[in-house]
């Protein structure tokens, strides 16, 4: 069993994008850094690791990427596409093992795992079951799920997850609507906004942004981690920077324009 790294519960909300690729507009926002990720790392102290997805990454890949940032900084890494997509959470039990073997070299700067459901996949109540047991018994740490099929919107799947600890991903743009909002476990609040109206292209105005701290705010009790996945066309880490801002302003700011105007 694999114990992650925790967050004080009062803690500020961690915010960063899916990757450390940095826009040439945004250089600016950034310290200097001995590498992509160590520049990053001046700003942001979340990241996503969307590559595990795609392809598996050695142990020391990981380990090199932990020794590039602060102590405080952590890492949330996706889950592979084998698990999810091709063996739709069934009989994985070799797979994790591969994944966690590497990706905890990490060490305790990897603070959640991320499980990225196919849209295809229905809420099987016994195999997600069976699943996330296995999963938990080999990590114990944060654990986000986005889920894609509106069947997991559903008390019985609500339930589920929040009897293994999984936060529910609050999504962007929502495919159901209720999916917009965060779920199941309530102690991490995981928001991953991928851009809309062009998912992944488009980037987020000043109203959108307005909205998701303003939301922010309204659970103090919670642990937030923020993922843009807004990548494609280079706007994940000026919204990022833009939400990060609007954040640290203090609650009249992250409350909105009417709030603002009335200051």
């Amino acid at each position: 069993m694999v114990q992650g790294s925790t967050r004080p519960p009062h803690a500020p909300p961690r915010i960063g994008c899916a990757g450390w690729s940095i826009a040439s507009r945004d250089v600016a926002l950034f310290g200097d850094g001995a590498s992509m990720l160590a520049r990053y790392a001046t700003r942001f102290d979340l990241v996503e690791i969307n590559s595990s997805f795609y392809r598996p990454h050695r142990r020391a890949t990981y380990e090199r990427w932990a020794a590039s940032v602060p102590a405080g900084f952590r890492f949330s890494a996706k889950l592979p596409r084998t698990i999810t997509h091709e063996y739709r959470l069934r009989g994985c039990g070799p797979l994790l093992d591969d994944f966690l073997e590497a990706a905890t070299g990490l060490g305790d700067r990897l603070g959640c795992l991320l499980v990225q459901l196919p849209p295809s996949l229905a809420f099987d109540a016994r195999s997600a079951a069976t699943f996330l047991a296995v999963l938990r018994r080999r990590w114990t740490g944060g654990l986000a799920c986005e889920v894609r099929h509106g069947s997991w919107l559903t008390p019985p799947a609500e339930a589920l997850l929040q009897r293994h600890g999984v936060a529910r991903v609050a999504a962007d743009p929502a495919r159901h609507g209720t999916d917009a909002r965060p779920g199941g476990a309530p102690d991490l609040v995981y928001w991953r906004w991928h851009g809309s109206p062009q998912i992944y292209r488009s980037a987020y105005d000043a109203a959108a942004l307005d909205a998701l701290a303003a939301a922010i705010a309204a659970r103090p009790a919670s642990r937030h981690w923020v993922v843009f996945d807004n990548t494609v066309a280079g706007h994940a880490t000026g919204n990022a920077a833009a939400l990060q801002d609007r954040l640290q302003a203090g609650p009249a700011t992250a409350a909105g324009p009417a709030a603002r105007r009335r200051r």
